[in-house]
């Protein structure tokens, strides 16, 4: 009976080994998971924004403190972080780490009696950044890359919709070096929405004259405003075309790139309520004030990194337009 007693004891605590430590193992690999992840985006992001940042290295600080804050004890190990910069990807791999223990190792409990004392634990993230060559915009409207050159981390601009007195002459994109009236097109709406799909490879019809709001916008105009009301400033991707064939409804825009541009205010005709018109007052945007028979959207071009999903990524361009996204 006492032999019998002994083994039953040593598979009962076999059992408890594997209920107690694996648990505590698995817990320990999803903190280290989310510490990868949260670290291979974060150093994306900065290569996104400048491949010279102390934190787009190999011994990327941002990395480390990412994995730790996100481990319970707030302790955590960097055991690599690949970088291609070329490429435009990372690789984060990370392990566990116990005050005094052994590097990428977790003690164990129960299973000491089995003759296992710790176990190793990691986990890897890896992650892209570059500039979007075809995926959605929120806003059907592209802008000639005149209007962008020498531009991103300057000053507010007024991006013109319609011709007469704020048309911009200057963008000579149009058929045989003739301006384009306002310096956009619109794009073909994807049904229901208000924006479109862009990709680089193809020639955008344009499909209005840019005097009265796109439809289906009312949800993106209102999301805007709240944005701006907060205290936050939107900032949409658009995209930049740089060569015009046609006139009218019926040009077709060649889309080059993408840009990000961050939104201050704008006016459409259709009175003064919401969403038509938004701070369009020089308290606002000061010169750029958009009045009379002006239709257009106010903000800057500036550098920014975006976490939407569904965009392909090409190199990274000059215009500040980045994506960034978990790939593994």
């Amino acid at each position: 009976m006492s032999v019998m007693t002994a083994l039953l004891l040593v598979a009962l605590l076999g059992f408890t080994a594997l209920v107690v430590d694996v648990g505590m193992l698995y817990a320990e690999k999803a903190q280290l998971q989310n510490g990868a992840d949260a670290a291979a985006l974060a150093v994306a992001q900065d290569c996104a924004l400048s491949l010279a940042s102390t934190n787009c290295t190999t011994a990327s600080p941002l990395a480390a403190g990412y994995a730790k804050s996100n481990a319970n004890d707030g302790l955590s190990n960097i055991q690599s972080v690949q970088l291609n910069k070329s490429a435009g990807t990372v690789t984060v791999t990370t392990g566990a780490q116990q005050a005094g223990g052994e590097a990428n190792k977790v003690s164990l409990s129960f299973a000491r009696i089995l003759g296992f004392d710790s176990a190793e634990v990691g986990a890897t993230a890896g992650a892209q950044w570059g500039s979007p060559v075809a995926g959605p915009t929120v806003f059907p409207a592209a802008f000639s890359i005149c209007q962008v050159e020498n531009s991103v981390g300057g000053g507010l601009q007024r991006l013109g919709l319609h011709g007469g007195s704020y048309a911009n002459p200057g963008c000579n994109y149009g058929p045989s070096g003739a301006p384009v009236a306002g310096g956009f097109g619109w794009l073909a709406q994807i049904p229901g929405q208000c924006g479109g799909y862009i990709d680089l490879l193809v020639q955008e019809g344009g499909s209005a004259t840019g005097n009265n709001e796109p439809p289906n916008c009312t949800t993106v105009f209102n999301k805007w405003s709240t944005e701006l009301n907060a205290g936050r400033r939107p900032t949409v991707l658009l995209p930049i075309f740089n060569q015009v064939t046609g006139t009218g409804s019926g040009a077709n825009y060649k889309i080059s790139s993408f840009a990000a541009f961050e939104v201050t205010g704008w006016k459409f005709s259709g009175g003064s309520s919401l969403p038509s018109v938004f701070r369009n007052t020089s308290a606002y945007v000061g010169s750029k004030e958009c009045t009379g028979d002006c239709r257009g959207i106010i903000g800057k071009f500036v550098r920014y990194v975006s976490l939407d999903e569904g965009h392909i990524l090409g190199p990274v361009n000059k215009y500040g337009a980045t994506v960034v996204r978990i790939t593994h």
